[in-house]
């Protein structure tokens, strides 16, 4: 079937590999701000100001957009597999365009096919990960992706961080091709990895289904109960969709299917408008600001974020099943607002307008408690993010879905990441370069607005079967999220045959009438 059953086996192995096309978004931010100090690719590109610095940076998240919205298609007729296969392929060329680049514009070209190939893989991996993980470590499976961008972020940065002290333009080309090896690694890979089972039943190869599933789940046993279980509601899922007619985007419309698009766009807006990105695409401008200055200096404060970041996922991929996604998103926005407010104030009482390196900035000089608070609160904010926002931010869109619209509805979830990741990357640097500190503060707001939001409106859906998450919504609670319990909706396998017994009851009675 055009794979191997023995890695198949393993749910971490098979769960986990995928999770390079991730690595491939972390790679792209600090291929970028680990170069924005560096002397050769400001002469190179002709010392960009704020703005044309900022289009530079948004050019991935804008080819990122086009790609998460091209696999609403590519992911429900090509199939998840080879959708990954394909952003593995589309990696390597952007990185050659960047790589070669001698210009502006063949560098934003460059970084927009990149982004097509990051938005290709940030939406499809979340979904071929829950749809072959099962449900006891979906959550720690999924969040895997958000530790492989920080992983690709850390990486990255150490090899700018190496390059840097080569003179001449191959302190930044070296850095930008080497980041097409792991793309090959993973185009490559992922023919020895089975597709989704719930993309093969709906494509009616059943029996090829159940056999991924066994091996997935049951060791080779079709009689696993697990393995039961989960045919058994796929079936049912599946069949019961069929009956709803075809697949369309008018079916994110249809009774149910609002609420749960709506959940999984806003947490990814979200996501962005915490601020977190801005702190890896700009981070070297943040620290400058707070009166870190020369080179080396700010590129290993600018490291310690990084390793921070990788560091702090760590508990919340074993933890995440465990604790819940909405404590972990409640908490977690609290958090960061705290921090952004703190470094703002910092900022706002001891900054002053002053030159460094030819232009004029925001920042703090003479107040080294200040610089070293405000370093610090920064830290904290990154770990805040890395261990509650950022794993969720992408195990929950994949799992809130039916079989139906999952394709489509997580592909629009991720584009919405990708618009706001865009419109933060032209933003930010005009922000800081005209009211400075005052831009912490809209973040802070930004995080508030999204715990209240979170509070009232987005429900457990911690340790239940994909299939499972529909009787969540069917509770409604639409403001009162708190008050479904995490027992909502799971069954035994006794349960599904007993209602797959009832619904073909019903059906065999239709037709007789």
């Amino acid at each position: 079937m055009g794979y191997s059953a023995r890695i198949a086996s393993n749910p971490y192995v098979v769960g986990s590999f995928a999770c390079i096309g991730g690595g491939l978004f972390g790679l792209d931010i600090s291929s970028m701000s680990g170069v924005l100090s560096n002397p050769a690719y400001l002469r190179v590109f002709n010392k960009p100001g704020p703005g044309a610095q900022g289009a530079m940076v948004a050019a991935m998240p804008a080819g990122s957009l086009i790609g998460a919205l091209l696999v609403t298609q590519l992911a429900d007729r090509l199939g998840r597999k080879k959708t990954v296969i394909l952003a593995g392929m589309i990696w390597v060329i952007g990185s050659i365009l960047q790589c070669a680049s001698i210009n502006r514009g063949m560098l934003v070209v460059g970084r927009i096919v990149s982004g097509i190939s990051v938005g290709l893989s940030s939406a499809v991996v979340p979904i071929y990960q829950s749809e072959i993980t099962p449900p006891s470590i979906r959550g720690r499976i999924v969040s895997l992706q958000q530790w492989s961008i920080t992983w690709g972020i850390l990486i990255q940065y150490f090899i700018q961080f190496g390059c840097s002290y080569i003179d001449g333009v191959a302190s930044f080309r070296i850095p930008w091709g080497l980041q097409m090896i792991p793309a090959i690694i993973l185009s490559l890979g992922m023919t020895m990895f089975p597709e989704s089972p719930r993309y093969l039943f709906d494509q009616g190869r059943e029996e090829e289904a159940l056999q991924v599933l066994a091996d997935l789940h049951g060791g080779g046993d079709t009689n696993n109960e697990l393995v039961v279980l989960e045919y058994e509601e796929i079936k049912q899922q599946v069949y019961f969709e069929r009956t709803e007619g075809a697949k369309s985007y008018l079916d994110l419309l249809k009774p149910g299917n609002p609420r749960r698009v709506m959940l999984g766009c806003t947490l990814q807006m979200w996501s962005q408008l915490t601020g977190m990105n801005v702190m890896m695409y700009y981070i070297i401008y943040v620290f400058r600001g707070a009166g870190l200055t020369g080179v080396r200096g700010n590129l290993i404060a600018d490291a310690v974020q990084y390793v921070l970041n990788v560091a702090f996922t760590v508990p919340a991929i074993f933890y995440i099943d465990k604790w819940g996604r909405r404590p972990m998103l409640v908490i977690g926005t609290l958090l960061m607002g705290f921090w952004l407010c703190l470094v703002g104030g910092l900022q706002a009482r001891f900054g002053h307008w002053g030159p460094v390196d030819g232009d004029t900035i925001w920042l703090v000089t003479g107040h080294d408690a200040a610089t070293k608070a405000i370093i610090v609160c920064s830290y904290f904010f990154v770990c805040s993010f890395a261990i509650t926002m950022g794993p969720v931010s992408w195990t929950y869109p994949a799992e809130l879905y039916s079989l139906k619209i999952r394709g489509k509805a997580v592909s629009l979830a991720t584009a919405t990441n990708w618009a706001f990741n865009t419109a933060l990357a032209f933003a930010v640097p005009p922000g800081l370069a005209s009211i400075a500190w005052k831009t912490y503060f809209i973040f802070a707001t930004f995080n508030f607005a999204a715990c209240i939001h979170i509070f009232f409106m987005f429900p457990e859906t911690v340790g239940r079967t994909l299939e499972e998450v529909e009787e969540i919504f069917q509770q409604g609670h639409v403001f009162t999220a708190w008050k479904i319990g995490r027992e909502v909706g799971r069954k035994t396998v006794e349960d599904v045959i007993a209602n797959d017994k009832i619904r073909r009851e019903s059906l065999d009675e239709k037709s007789a009438a």
